[in-house]
């Protein structure tokens, strides 16, 4: 499978036409498709067509296969495959989740721009999401590209970030959106881990952010002064220029990386039924900053 690739962003996103995602990829693919994800960090394919399985055989290519939150959130899942996360409002007997359960509560924190797995020592490497159902009045999706953010930096602010890194935390989105039914022993599942701020992409070479909703602070800096400086690289790594929206189409699969870029869904109407199938794979590559 050839992949024929557009690039529909100013500085990312590539859509790839003509492919069919259900058909074993070749190795060359594989490594076109590692190479394009290296250039555009998210692509986008049309029309596609798979069930949970076909999507499991999609990312098991890119690397070994992400659960992520499923260690912490206990949930009955309406998938057999343990892999395949269910980003939908959806119960397993098929009705709408209630606005106070910890599933819409998941959903909603999926509004916040974040990295997936970011909270991890062995982080998300790659996402794939897949759109089944969409709502009527529709639904989108959002991508920031953070090499282009932090290339954009003033040169003073590049050199205060300089070795600084941020504590992440898991339920860091959860707890700030207010669900505070979290045991000590649930929040010790997943404990906190440290990134530098800017790290190396090591697909490009091009230093990039690292930030998001799961970073809580900056180490060893004063509490408040931390969250400001994070409040501010946010704001600056979404400005309109670096973001690309998706709207949703029953069909489309996109596949993002996680190490490059951040993502966050746009409210929709949560009283109607959408369904977004995720498989997301391990980041097997460290930075060279985390050698150590």
């Amino acid at each position: 499978m050839s992949l024929n690739i557009r690039q529909i962003h100013s500085v990312f996103v590539g859509e790839v036409g003509g492919a069919d995602l259900r058909r074993p990829m070749d190795a060359s693919t594989v490594q076109s498709m590692v190479k394009a994800l290296d250039e555009h960090a998210v692509l986008v394919f049309r029309g596609q067509s798979l069930d949970p399985g076909q999507q499991l055989a999609v990312a098991r290519q890119l690397g070994p296969l992400y659960v992520g939150l499923r260690k912490v959130h206990k949930q009955v899942h309406r998938f057999k495959q343990e892999e395949v996360s269910d980003i939908s409002n959806v119960t397993e007997d098929g009705g709408i989740a209630d606005p106070d359960s910890l599933k819409m509560y998941t959903m909603l924190a999926n509004q916040l721009w974040h990295s997936d797995g970011s909270f991890q020592a062995n982080t998300a490497r790659y996402s794939t999401l897949h759109s089944v159902v969409n709502p009527p009045g529709g639904s989108a999706t959002e991508f920031a590209d953070e090499r282009a953010a932090y290339d954009a930096l003033p040169a003073e602010l590049k050199v205060l970030l300089g070795n600084l890194r941020a504590e992440h935390f898991c339920l860091t989105s959860r707890l700030w959106l207010g669900y505070d039914r979290y045991t000590e022993e649930d929040r010790k599942i997943l404990p906190s881990v440290e990134w530098p701020v800017v790290r190396t992409h090591p697909g490009s070479g091009r230093k990039t952010l690292y930030i998001g909703s799961h970073a809580t602070r900056i180490v060893n800096m004063h509490l408040a002064q931390g969250r400001l400086l994070l409040t501010e690289l946010l704001e600056r790594a979404t400005q309109r220029e670096f973001v690309y929206r998706h709207d949703w189409q029953v069909g489309d699969f996109l596949i993002w990386d996680n190490r490059c870029t951040l993502h966050r869904g746009l409210r929709y109407d949560l009283t109607q039924r959408r369904e977004l199938r995720r498989v997301s794979t391990f980041d097997m590559d460290l930075p060279v900053e985390n050698a150590a």
